[in-house]
């Protein structure tokens, strides 16, 4: 059914290799309210059971126990939690375990990707696959993944090459693919 949803949107999922049953998903860009349901419905039409993280503010009210259901975390982006820390012990838990991440943290322009989920992936050693959403070429999917090497530069470097041809539904809004500077937001 959410293939058929995709098909019918004109949207294409792109998956050239299996993902791995424990990863950190990086999804890049995030340009437009449009993205969550796009990446949802790809979700759902790949067949992953993914967990995602999103502000806290948007599990408020009757639509948080759905988003829960969907497969939704919650992080209070206002103060320090120790949800890093939450996040390496479920991997720790677990065999299956993907979480997708917005490494920008917004939908507007940012100076770079906030680092959680390099620390993340880096704490838990587990490999970061790179999903995207393309908007003229209408794809929506996960392209590679990149096993950490601890040189974040590097890393980063790789990173940013894959999603060198990736364009959100608005362009003016992608911030680099580097990490930011702290305090630089």
């Amino acid at each position: 059914m959410a293939a058929r949803a995709l098909a019918l949107l004109r949207w294409h999922v792109v998956l050239p290799q299996p993902v791995p049953a424990r990863c950190v998903i990086v999804f890049y860009p995030h340009t437009s309210n449009w993205d969550f349901p796009i990446g949802l419905i790809a979700k759902w039409a790949m067949r992953l059971h993914v967990g995602w993280v999103g502000k806290d503010s948007m599990f408020r009210g009757p639509t948080g126990p759905i988003l829960r259901r969907w497969g939704g975390i919650p992080v209070n982006r206002r103060e320090r939690t120790g949800f890093t820390e939450r996040l390496v012990q479920q991997f720790a838990r677990g065999d299956d375990f993907r979480l997708a991440i917005a490494p920008e943290g917004t939908r507007g322009r940012t100076a770079g990707w906030k680092s959680g989920f390099y620390r993340i992936a880096s704490a838990a050693r587990v490999p970061v696959a790179l999903a995207f959403i393309d908007y003229p070429r209408r794809e929506v999917g996960i392209g590679a993944c990149v096993e950490l090497t601890g040189d974040a530069n590097a890393d980063m470097a790789r990173i940013a090459e894959f999603y060198a041809d990736k364009t959100g539904c608005r362009p003016e809004r992608q911030g680099p693919v580097q990490l930011a500077e702290r305090g630089s937001r």
